[in-house]
């Protein structure tokens, strides 16, 4: 007898646009590009998709890319980031003079959600320029707030920066944040650029009041790259590595070269899975789907509480490399017309 998963109470973890529209077939426009190794794809979320998605309507960028420890990937990956940033400015009809308020949410004390606090030190502050006497001509005046989490201070996020954007008077918000995904390849690897805004913590279901343009009156450009992934994405990725693993290995059972090969990288590597072996492999797990084995072992690790939030071991030094990478992309998207950047030549 087939098992009945309920559905009702499951929401997956993921705060890519991407991720949402993966099962889905219409409620949004696509857009996909690629530029060397890098892919460039634009989600464009209409009316009639946003409750189906649970995305709100508006613009969604993302940037996939392999690695940014290399030097020549990550002045690639800045340089197309700077440019699908003002693209966006662009598309929000940005003056090139209006000024800035960059926000860094998180908390600085926990590295995976350290990206806010991270970027922000790498930007360049001009605003406190502009009263002390004459600025260069194209230099944007541009200022920080790191309003820390609700637990530490025991205010809202969003009013704190509420209060900062009345005082403060700015055109309009970059508010940068860590976000979740339900792919592992893509923690780490991912940068999503919106015009929505952003909700902190929606992605770890620990749903906060949003930061956006219809709380505010100006335009909220999100920034976000996923640092987390839950557990039962890596238990669910880690049965379709499988399914993967026991194809090659049937494929290859009489090649006596297979035996030398060591450590296939089941990311890359292109194979025809056996889908009519999965049910013998696996049993009643292989007559389920994708979508069925994630509910499935969300049913099981949720009411043990073992439904973690999982971040890579190297995140210490991908936290930086990342944060430099928006840091930089920020300053010169911000800062293009100005003397202090010139525009890249990267491509």
């Amino acid at each position: 007898m087939k098992h009945e998963i309920d559905l009702k109470n499951y929401e997956i973890h993921t705060d890519l646009a991407l991720e949402k529209i993966e099962n889905e077939k219409d409620g949004y426009q696509v857009e996909e590009k690629k530029i060397e190794n890098v892919s460039i794809t634009k989600v464009v979320i209409q009316k009639d998709g946003s409750k189906k998605l649970r995305k709100k309507v508006g613009t969604y960028i993302t940037i996939e890319f392999e690695d940014v420890s290399d030097h020549e990937n990550r002045e690639l990956v800045t340089s197309i980031f700077q440019k699908e940033l003002l693209s966006m400015m662009e598309q929000l009809s940005i003056k090139k003079d209006a000024s800035c308020l960059v926000i860094g949410l998180g908390n600085e004390k926990s590295t995976p959600d350290a990206l806010g606090p991270i970027t922000l030190s790498k930007i360049l502050v001009t605003n406190h320029l502009f009263q002390l006497g004459e600025v260069e001509e194209g230099v944007r005046p541009v200022s920080l707030f790191l309003p820390g989490v609700t637990g530490e201070t025991g205010l809202e996020t969003s009013e704190l920066v509420g209060s900062v954007i009345s005082m403060a008077k700015p055109d309009f918000v970059i508010v940068i944040d860590a976000l979740a995904s339900k792919s592992i390849e893509r923690v780490g690897h991912t940068i999503q650029i919106t015009d929505t805004g952003i909700h902190p913590g929606s992605g770890i279901g620990n749903e906060r009041k949003e930061i956006s343009q219809e709380l505010y009156h100006i335009p909220v450009i999100s920034i976000g790259i996923p640092t987390v992934v839950d557990a039962v994405t890596i238990v669910s990725d880690t049965i379709g590595y499988m399914y993967k693993h026991f194809s090659y290995t049937k494929e290859h059972l009489n090649d006596p070269s297979s035996k030398f090969v060591v450590g296939i990288n089941y990311l890359k590597e292109e194979i025809k899975e056996e889908t009519d072996q999965k049910e013998k492999w696996f049993g009643m797990i292989g007559s389920l789907n994708e979508e069925e084995i994630r509910n499935l072992i969300f049913e099981v690790l949720s009411p043990i509480g073992f439904n973690l939030m999982v971040t890579p071991k190297e995140i210490n030094f991908m936290i930086e490399e990342l944060g430099s990478v928006l840091g930089r992309g920020i300053n010169e998207a911000l800062q293009s017309y100005s003397p202090l950047f010139k525009e890249s030549d990267t491509f």
